[in-house]
């Protein structure tokens, strides 16, 4: 296995199928024990590709029973000698010797077994406890039959589905249902389901779901009066958990005709909700799969953060209807193409959904923990790769949220007008086909007249720039000058960067927090539309650039890198006074949450180093006058945006006091990160109990799912997590009230995590029984019982890994359920720092151990399961050394997935 997994693909080496597939017609009996799939293949010439008569279809873990070619309706049975079949392809080794002179067009019939109920990899078809189901993004369709499994291979799809009419009740494809009925002479208890797909599309975005399975129905009206179906099916007992990603997909419906100018083409859309799922959700055309996490939602079992993602996810997979399937990726080296562009586009819904301050400091927040990292470590590739192994592991945070960047500084240069009017040309140019990340950026630059040649290398550069930039004022000149230089480090494969061009937004500030006029030196008044605006974005393109702001009248605070303008690290010797002034009249919101954040970052730095020393950690006066104000702003304000004072209320997360240290000391940041938030507590309880008491859910309040609900929510729980971190018995009592009386699951999982969190002795006690209750009241419920696994398994308290061992035999967990093995050993290795990261190094051969034991069953889940391992250069080299013996040790196991070999081989390079 190992000999195969170490070949590579490589982007250069692209070219495309001596064939197409004109037409694809797919018939499938399902039964319990197996599942009989026949396929009829159109092959014609592609005139684009050098003429071949050979062909190499890719097949995966198939049976094949009977496999005959010819022209339409004179087929006739391959004979043995002209095939050979492995456990990765198909090959007609001579069509001319099958076919004679009729090369250009024939059709080949297969008749492929498979056992979808042993399928626990959850590629292809498998089943979910009774429901059969796909996942064919990326290369799961060749798990289906033999097939170009690639996205350049765009083909018109019929699908017919025969099962036992009792137990599969609802047969559903992607498309249209053309036809229906009985299966001859099976006494009526087998039916048939025809479905026709008229668009042509790759195979990684086939679907078929064979369940007893119930339906919220509801219809959309198109901008142009179309009327679209639309139908969620779910198990029965979740009917009522559906109207939010009804309300969500209307929603984005209507945002994308708005924005976009994009209408929905077929007459139904479909999702289903799938328990067992490797991913978020699937795009499949007119039938989108989705995990059950990303589509239930009900206030009783749901959090807020959950209702979030439900509207999101629903979001993201509906506009991939345009931007993913009408136009889809040549070849999985663009993934980003429809990932980063998608992304993009539903992150920008959320914003106008919500909060779009709260929004970008989430997304920011997330990139410069968790992409930054990647970028940093052996697993770090740029947004279009120029290799892979195994295409699975490059469904990652630099795909889909840095190429979400990269489309966002797209829109930043041209400016929102030119950048729809690139919008627009791409999906006229190139609807219906299958186009590259260079199609993407070309519209752009048709379309507005901007040069983007140089902005082109964030598609083949990996790694994080690095921005360091000065300031110097010139009282007598009245001028200010910023000094820009960028670097960006080696990463593997790329020794040496070139200059990246970049937005850079900033604004200019006064002592009394009023801003200055924006004009730059040379500038005349006409020549661009933000001259003397008092916000400008402004092009860094070189490896050091000088900005002269004129009629500046005192000495500025600049704001810079304003909205989180460009996915870089930036360096300013800011004094406390500047951050103070920028966390308090900023006029950009992202920037008073990032001054906030560089405050509290140096005050742990101060902690870490009297740890180092000896001495005790104190809280000083800035932080707690700085975190006071914000607390007062809330009091005082009823129109300030209590979501976003949540965020500014919250000290840095370890994950990103991690991310930023050159050697992270994980538990010396954590002592010091609790040690400042107890003495938090203990310093301005009484404004948080003001907080508190003025925002908690009240007894009868009817619930909301609205930003502004959430937002009083999020900030009454947040003071909660602070007044219990007193020890005081009162609050103890109020967190316990709070979880029995809670009538929504975000309160209740707040409380039950603060509880889970104490350090005192009635906290533990009181701890054990919320747990035992809290199960006890919702172990009906999957998506509920996660949130138990995951709220124990982040626990910072000692004796976590014992903990989560002993959840691991619970009755409630599987491992061959991917949202089980997230919530539980995905949670304590990826978020509890303190528990993975324990000097004996358990933590690393816990997570070693259940890897190994995963690539047995479902490699795409072993392999994302193992990041945190590969994060090693980080650490100490006591710790260091511990988790590369854990790699290595991978590495040596026998018969490893091409999933984990291709991370464990680049980590130990």
């Amino acid at each position: 296995m190992k000999d195969a997994a170490a070949k590579t693909i490589y982007l250069k080496d692209y070219a495309p199928t001596p064939y197409l597939i004109e037409t694809t017609e797919l018939s499938f009996d399902l039964y319990e024990e197996h599942a009989d799939v026949y396929s009829v293949l159109r092959f014609v010439v592609n005139p684009a590709a050098a003429p071949s008569d050979r062909i190499e279809l890719h097949g995966q873990d198939l049976t094949l029973c009977k496999l005959e070619i010819g022209e339409t309706g004179a087929l006739r049975l391959v004979p043995e000698d002209q095939y050979t079949v492995d456990g990765e392809s198909l090959v007609l080794h001579s069509l001319s010797a099958l076919l004679g002179e009729a090369t250009q067009a024939f059709e080949l019939r297969c008749h492929t077994r498979i056992e979808p109920q042993n399928n626990t990899a959850l590629e292809g078809l498998y089943k979910s406890k009774k429901m059969f189901c796909t996942q064919c993004e990326a290369e799961g369709f060749r798990r289906i039959t033999y097939y170009y499994d690639r996205p350049d291979v765009m083909s018109s799809f019929t699908t017919r589905i025969a099962a036992n009419k009792a137990r599969y009740p609802v047969l559903l494809s992607n498309g249209n249902n053309i036809a229906e009925g009985e299966v001859e002479g099976s006494n009526g208890e087998r039916h048939w389901v025809q479905w026709e797909d008229p668009f042509k599309k790759p195979s990684y975005l086939f679907a078929l779901v064979a369940g007893d399975l119930s339906s919220i129905d509801d219809s959309f009206v198109t901008a142009s009066g179309r009327d679209v179906a639309l139908r969620i099916f779910v198990e029965n007992k979740d009917l009522d958990k559906c109207d939010h990603a009804m309300d969500s997909l209307k929603r984005s419906m209507r945002w994308d005709e708005e924005v976009y100018g994009r209408e929905y083409d077929l007459d139904i859309f479909m999702i289903v909700a799938v328990d067992d799922f490797n991913m978020g959700a699937m795009e499949n055309k007119g039938l989108n799969i989705f995990n059950t996490s990303c589509v239930l939602a009900n206030p009783k079992t749901t959090t807020d953060a959950a209702f979030q993602r439900v509207e999101a996810v629903v979001a993201h997979e509906y506009f991939h209807n345009w931007s993913g399937n009408r136009v889809t990726c040549r070849d999985w080296f663009q993934l980003s193409l429809k990932e980063g562009f998608t992304v993009y586009r539903d992150a920008e819904f959320s914003a106008d959904m919500g909060s779009r301050t709260v929004k970008r400091v989430e997304d920011a927040a997330f990139l410069q923990t968790v992409q930054f990292a990647e970028d940093a470590g052996p697993m770090a590739h740029s947004i279009r790769p120029e290799s892979f192994m195994e295409i699975s592991n490059f469904y990652t945070v630099t795909i889909y949220e840095k190429g979400a960047e990269v489309v966002r500084m797209i829109n930043l240069l041209l400016g929102d007008d030119k950048f729809r009017a690139g919008s627009d040309l791409y999906f006229e140019r190139h609807d219906g086909q299958a186009v590259t990340t260079e199609d993407f950026v070309k519209a752009m630059e048709d379309a507005s007249g901007v040069d983007l040649t140089q902005f082109r290398r964030w598609y083949s550069q990996a790694g994080t720039p690095r921005l360091s930039v000065a300031g110097d004022y010139d009282a007598s000149a009245k001028t200010y000058t910023l000094t820009v230089k960028q670097s960006c480090p080696a990463t593997p494969g790329q020794p040496d960067k070139q200059p990246f061009h970049l937005p850079f937004s900033l604004g200019l500030l006064a002592d009394d927090g009023s801003e200055f006029e924006l004009t730059l030196a040379g500038e005349g008044e006409g020549e661009s539309s933000e001259v003397g605006a008092t916000s400008r974005t402004l092009s860094v393109t070189s490896a050091e650039q000088r900005f002269v702001f004129e009629g500046i009248c005192e000495a500025p605070t600049p704001s810079l890198l304003r909205g989180f303008s460009a996915p870089v690290r930036l360096e300013f010797a800011y004094t406390p006074a500047q951050l103070q002034t920028l966390a308090v009249h900023d006029s950009d919101g992202f920037n008073r949450w990032n001054a906030a954040q560089q405050l509290a970052i140096g005050v742990i730095d101060a902690g870490l180093a009297a740890r180092a020393a000896g001495a005790e950690v104190q809280l000083p006066g800035l932080l707690r006058d700085a975190f006071a104000g914000v607390l007062a702003i809330v009091k005082q304000d009823p129109t300030f945006d209590k979501a976003m004072a949540a965020h500014m209320l919250v000290l840095p997360t370890t994950a990103f006091l991690i991310e930023r240290a050159e050697t992270a000391d994980v538990e010396g940041i954590h002592a010091v990160r609790e040690a400042l938030a107890d003495q938090l507590a203990l310093a301005l309880e009484l404004q948080f109990a003001a907080i508190y008491a003025a925002n908690a859910t009240q007894a009868d309040a009817e619930f909301s799912a609205n930003a502004d609900a959430m937002a009083r929510r999020a900030i009454a729980n947040l003071a909660l997590s602070y007044l219990v971190r007193t020890g005081k018995p009162e609050w103890l009592a109020a967190c316990t009230a709070q979880f029995e009386d809670a009538s929504n699951m975000t309160d209740q999982a707040a409380a039950l995590r603060c509880l889970v969190n104490s350090t005192t002795a009635a906290g533990r006690d009181a701890c054990e029984t919320a747990l035992a209750s809290f199960h006890s009241q919702w172990q009906h419920e999957a998506l509920v019982v996660d949130q138990w696994f995951a709220i124990q398994a982040t626990s910072t308290a000692t004796g976590a890994l014992a903990r989560v061992e002993a959840l691991m035999q619970h009755a409630d967990f599987d491992i061959k359920n991917p949202n089980k093995v997230r919530s539980l050993i995905g949670a304590f290795c990826g978020q509890n720092h303190v528990g993975f990261h324990a000097a004996d190094g358990s933590g690393y051969r816990f997570l070693a151990d259940r890897v190994l034991e995963l690539d047995k069953l479902n490699p795409q889940i072993a392999s994302r399961l193992l990041t945190p391992l590969t994060r090693f250069g980080k650490f100490a080299p006591e710790k260091r050394a511990m988790m590369q013996a854990e790699l290595a040790r991978l590495k040596a196991a026998e018969g490893l997935s091409r999933d984990v070999f291709e991370v464990v081989e680049k980590s130990t390079a």
